[in-house]
Formats: structure tokens, sequence, C-alpha cells
């Protein structure tokens, strides 16, 4: 958490807010938000004083923004990963974002009104970062949300998403099958396929009536082609309803919780009925964390990965 959905709800919020509004003054609270970036804070702040946000660009669940300085592309962009309760908050001054503001981007418009953006994270296993824009050898996007086809370095290794236009699923399938791991491991691995996180994988193996321990080598095609296309429709659901929200440790950049929660069928179910077919929802360990299953529709494949 925060995921796909979730990421790209704040990437909507930030985007009208690119393009003309300058990076008036940049205030670090906590120089653990800027693990990922790499230099001193002083550097930070010099190499985004003064800069524009040239757009907002999504992969998975990486968020980024081009900068330009006077009109000049910089070559740049301001890296965002919100990892685990990162947030990224609109405002007009730093104390109404309370006591966990780790960063505070102070930005102007032409016209003269002020706005604040602040990086606000409890774990602090998120980050901010200035990172260079690399070539990534193709014409197409590299992120939802604009036309450049350079990503920062530090996301280069980062599959397509789901939602991306441009992902292949043909490529995908076949990478997918040709892994010898479960298939929640591999729905999980950000470098084969990004934007999918615990929840939205079980809920999507919950469309698929697969269980997430089922060998991905040995899906058949057409399955594979129907989870993708349930994690795409899971995806675009919990997109209308503003994410996922269980806390307030993921809410939009005016501060509100997604409805997603509400509209969840497997994830953080256990103990309540199979909407499909009445069996109790279980709750099984999954890599230090957590998996749900209905026990009926998802059955333990007879042959596990070991």
């Amino acid at each position: 958490m925060p995921e796909l959905p979730e990421v790209e709800v704040v990437r909507r919020g930030v985007e009208p807010y690119c393009g003309e509004w300058v990076i008036d003054s940049v205030e670090v609270f906590d120089s653990r938000a800027l693990k990922r970036h790499p230099g001193p804070v002083e550097d930070f702040i010099q190499l985004l004083t003064g800069t524009t946000l040239q757009g907002a660009l999504r992969r998975g669940k990486f968020l980024w923004f081009p900068l330009s300085r006077d009109g000049t592309d910089a070559g740049r962009a301001l890296l965002c990963h919100l990892g685990m309760s990162g947030q990224l908050l609109l405002g007009e001054s730093a104390e109404q974002f309370g006591p966990l503001l780790r960063v505070a981007l102070s930005l102007r418009h032409p016209d003269g009104r002020d706005m604040m953006i602040g990086f606000v994270d409890q774990r602090l296993f998120g980050s901010l970062a200035i990172d260079a824009l690399v070539d990534t050898g193709v014409t197409h996007p590299a992120g939802h949300g604009g036309e450049d086809p350079r990503i920062p370095s530090q996301a280069a290794h980062i599959a397509r998403d789901p939602l991306d236009p441009h992902s292949d699923d043909k490529a995908l399938a076949a990478r997918l099958r040709a892994r010898r791991t479960g298939i929640k491991r591999a729905l999980l691995d950000q470098g084969l396929i990004s934007g999918v996180g615990n929840i939205y994988a079980d809920e999507a193996l919950w469309a698929t009536k697969l269980h997430y321990d089922y060998p991905s080598d040995r899906l058949r095609p057409a399955v594979v082609r129907e989870l993708l296309a349930n994690v795409r429709d899971v995806f675009s659901r919990a997109l209308q309803e503003g994410g996922t929200s269980f806390d307030w440790q993921y809410v939009n950049v005016n501060g509100q919780s997604g409805y997603f929660s509400q509209s969840l069928n497997a994830y953080g179910q256990n103990g309540r009925p199979c909407p499909r077919c009445g069996r109790t929802i279980v709750r099984e360990p999954f890599m230090n964390r957590s998996s749900f299953r209905c026990p009926r529709c998802q059955p333990r494949p007879r042959q596990r990965v070991s």
C-alpha cells in the first residue's frame, strides 16, 4: 500500500499544478525522506528550487515529475515513491500537514497564487529524489500521463503496468509462464508486471479462481489472459472509487479516503462468506504478509511450488 490505483489517484491530483507553477522554495524536515536522492539535502534543495514540474507521470507505483528551469528541459525529474504510508498532499502552509511532514515544496503561479505540496510519511519507507532521466530505447511514452519516452534511472528496471496501453500482453504472458514460482509471487514482481501489490493480487486471483501458490509455469494461456483482464478490471474499478483506504495512511492529495475497500471480495474479508459461493474466506500467511482466498473457489493446487 499504496498500489497502482492509489498512486494514479495521487498523480491525477498533482497534475493540475504542473506546467506553470514554479517551485519557490523547498524545506526538508527529515532527511530520511531523501534516502534515494544521490546527494546531500542541500543538493536536493538547490536542484529543485526555481524549477517547474513539467508533468506528472506514473509507471506502476512510481511517480515522477520532469523538471524544467526557465523554460529549458533540465534532463532530471522529481521522483516519488510512496512506500507503505507516503502521501503527497496539497495545502497552503506546512502547519496544516501535521507532525509527519517530511518535505514541503512551496509553489507560485505567475498570477500570484501560492500553494504547497507536502510529502507526509509515517513509516519513512517512501522517498523523494532528484534523478536523471534516461533513454528507454523506445519511442513510446515511458509512463502514464505524458509523452516523454525517458524514465528516471531508479525506475528503469520497473516493468510496464497492465493499464499501460503499450504493455504487451503476449510477451507478459510468456514471461509469466516461464517463471517457476507461485502465481502471486510472480504478480508481485515489479520487474515482471508493475503496480500490483497484495490487495489487488488477491482480488484478481479470486476473480480468476486461482490459488496464490498455483505454479505460474502450469497456467494455460487462456487462464493467463483471464488473469490479466481481471487485474485490469480490479484496477479500473478501484480507480473509480478513489483507491482503497483501510486507515488514514492512504488518502488522496486533498486528504480524502478511497472507498474501494467496501467492494473487496477477498482481501481483508476473512471470516466472511465468499460473494460467489458462500464459503468462508480464509486468511493465510504469505511472504511475511497475508493472503486471502476462498477455499472452494481457489483450492490448493495438487502440485505446489517448492
